[in-house]
Parts: structure tokens; sequence; C-alpha cells
């Protein structure tokens, strides 16, 4: 790992940018934008602006939401910084075993290159945001592929947008109800309980289909509400996928 180098690394999902400093192999100064484009570059901005010229080597990028890339190099440029994209072709570790590599999400590399990083070989890898995602990195290194569900505000907002009489639900905070005593609480014990069902079911088959007992790591922005509670262990590493972005990146130079 070469912790020499400085990134401002910038995480592009589809409801939020999550925009951070990689310094020294670590991840600090984060923020989360759920606004506009124009918000999230005025974040990136003071972040910059807080730093001498030359401290840093340029911005790692990762994206899932390709007409926000040319926006952002563009950003960059004029902030007179290099500008550098994960690529499946800069990765180091893990090892890929896949017919196509150049098709996995970007997004889905760096937090598969963090875990290994930061937690060994041997991982289920899970990023709970708009979907949920799940690749799997077997004990000798090589990443094996993954799996690609519905993230849980999807399952709710479907519901909503899907059927003439069903609310739509607000997932900010909420606390479990024992049984739906309302349209609300029948909902929110449906999409709650329903998806951590699959989670455990997702995490039992992987283990089985690859008969070995895997290390769970998790990320995203519904990592916390969603586990909290489950009966089975993970780490929740809310920085994952920008400290992946800029190992990913520093591998390249």
């Amino acid at each position: 790992m070469e912790c020499g180098l400085n990134f401002i690394a910038v995480d592009v999902g589809n409801t939020s940018t999550a925009i951070g400093l990689w310094a020294g192999g670590k991840v600090t100064r984060v923020t989360h934008c759920d606004g506009s484009f124009k918000d999230a570059t005025l974040e990136f901005d003071k972040l910059v602006s807080s730093f001498s010229k030359g401290y840093l080597n340029g911005v790692a990028y990762v994206s899932v939401v390709p007409e926000k890339d040319k926006k952002w190099q563009r950003h960059a440029k004029k902030r007179k910084l290099p500008f550098h994209v994960v690529s499946w072709q800069n990765l180091k570790s893990p090892k890929l075993d896949y017919p196509k590599p150049e098709t996995i999400g970007a997004d889905r590399l760096a937090d598969a290159a963090a875990a290994v990083d930061r937690y060994g070989t041997g991982v289920v890898i899970m990023d709970f945001g708009t979907a949920l995602t799940a690749a799997v990195v077997t004990n000798d290194g090589i990443w094996r592929g993954g799996v690609i569900a519905p993230g849980f505000p999807l399952m709710s907002d479907y519901l909503y947008e899907r059927t003439a009489k069903l609310p739509k639900l607000k997932l900010k905070r909420f606390k479990e109800p024992k049984i739906g005593r309302s349209t609300q609480e029948a909902m929110l014990f449906g999409v709650t309980v329903g998806y951590r069902g699959m989670v455990k079911e997702i995490v039992s088959t992987l283990e089985s289909n690859f008969k070995q007992k895997l290390k769970l790591v998790a990320t995203g922005g519904y990592a916390q509400r969603v586990l909290e509670g489950l009966d089975i262990d993970f780490i929740i590493d809310k920085n994952l996928t920008l400290y992946g972005t800029g190992l990913i990146c520093s591998q390249k130079l």
C-alpha cells in the first residue's frame, strides 16, 4: 500500500455522494451530500481549499452514475487536480476470476480492495445502498463474483409506486413493530424483517456454495439500520468504499 500519496476521494452513488481525504492509508474528514452535483462540489472545494498547494496528488474517483463522470472530471481539471478513476486494470488485490471484469461496478471493486486490505481474504462484502450488492473473496484471495438485489429503500418505494393505497414509508428513523397494527407498521415489519431474512439467506447460501466460513463486512448508508439486531456478526465499515477508492488509485501511480 502506498501511504505517501494524498487524494480527495469521491464516491458518487445513486442517492448521495461521499467525499473525504485519503492520506497515509486512512480516510478522514468525510462528508455525505444528499443534494445536487453543485452541493457536492461545494463540499469538495471546501476540502480542497483547506490544503496547501502541492499537498494533494489528485482526485480518486468512483461512481455508479455515468452521467456525472464528465462533470467531475471537468471540475477536477478546473482545480488543477489529476483525476484518477477506479478501474479493474489497476486492481492489485484481490485477483479477479470473472468472465468480463470490465463489467464489474467500480464501487464493488473499491469495496473488495478495501475489505481485503483491512480484514483479509475469505470475506463477503455487502454494500447497503440504493441496491444491495455482495461480493465474495475466497481464502485464496480471488474475487469469485457477486450478488445484486434490491436495496432497502427500493423495497419500500416499490410498494408505494406500484399500489394504489399503500403510503410512502419514511425510513430515516423507525422502531420495528412486533406486528403491524396499521398499514404503515405492517409495511415496516414486512420491509425490515423481510430484508434481514434476505441478507441472512444470501450469506448462508454463499458460505454453503464455497464451503468455507466467511468474514462479513458491510458498508453503505443503510447498513447500520438493516443489521441492527441481526444475529450474525457483521463488521460495519462506513468508509470502506472511499478507502478502497484511494487504495486502488494509489496503486495506479
